[in-house]
């Protein structure tokens, strides 16, 4: 279950009412939850708790998918879900596989995103787009100026603003929705320690492991 309460359909908020329809069709979000992509739709509810947040942040969605934007939707995506993967959302990057996949990504690409730099079916833009990804999200926006020079090559200044927009939004979804274990990510930490079989000596472990260091 998430982290935090949710919030359905109510009376006065008309605006996220219009999106449940859409996403939910006339059930309730929080008894029958489920969205057509398979998730169970609680990242919505759990935003709408506070309701100028939903609209703020589905507005990025509008921004994003907006004709005007002059970065390639096949850049972007790629942008969108390395960060899912890096930042280890599944949520994130399940959902933007689905999207690399609408606006034309082949499926050799999908698959090859966890292990980009060593796959050879990106095109030179596309490794840099995904270099620059990791800069962004695993190096928190330490970019090498070798790597902004060759991303300079390939794209104007104003593609490069709004694919740092986008795929840094994606990297704070995918934290948020790690932290508030939302759709996907609701998953227990797996990092944890696993109890000794029970009467095993532990001064004897203990030599064992002083040994293998």
């Amino acid at each position: 279950m998430p982290r935090l309460k949710q919030a359905g359909r109510e009376a006065e908020n008309p605006y996220a009412n219009q999106l449940f329809d859409l996403l939910f069709g006339d059930r309730d979000p929080i008894k029958e939850p489920g969205t057509a992509t398979g998730t169970p739709g609680n990242w919505w509810t759990v935003f709408n708790i506070v309701p100028d947040a939903f609209a703020h942040t589905t507005d990025g969605f509008r921004f994003y998918r907006d004709e005007s934007r002059k970065i390639d939707p096949k850049l972007r995506e790629l942008g969108q879900t390395r960060a899912g993967y890096a930042v280890g959302s599944q949520f994130v990057f399940s959902q933007h596989c689905k999207a690399s996949r609408d606006v034309g990504l082949t499926e050799e690409q999908i698959e090859a995103i966890p292990n980009w730099s060593v796959a050879s079916c990106f095109s030179d833009v596309e490794r840099a787009v995904l270099a620059y990804t990791d800069a962004l999200v695993l190096e928190r926006g330490r970019v090498p100026d070798a790597l902004f020079t060759t991303l300079k090559q390939h794209l104007s200044d104003e593609e490069i603003l709004e694919f740092t927009y986008i795929t840094c939004t994606y990297m704070m979804h995918a934290i948020m929705s790690r932290a508030l274990r939302l759709e996907y990510d609701d998953v227990d930490e797996r990092v944890v320690e696993i109890a000794a079989p029970e009467g095993a000596d532990q001064d004897v472990m203990s030599m064992v492991d002083t040994k293998e260091d």
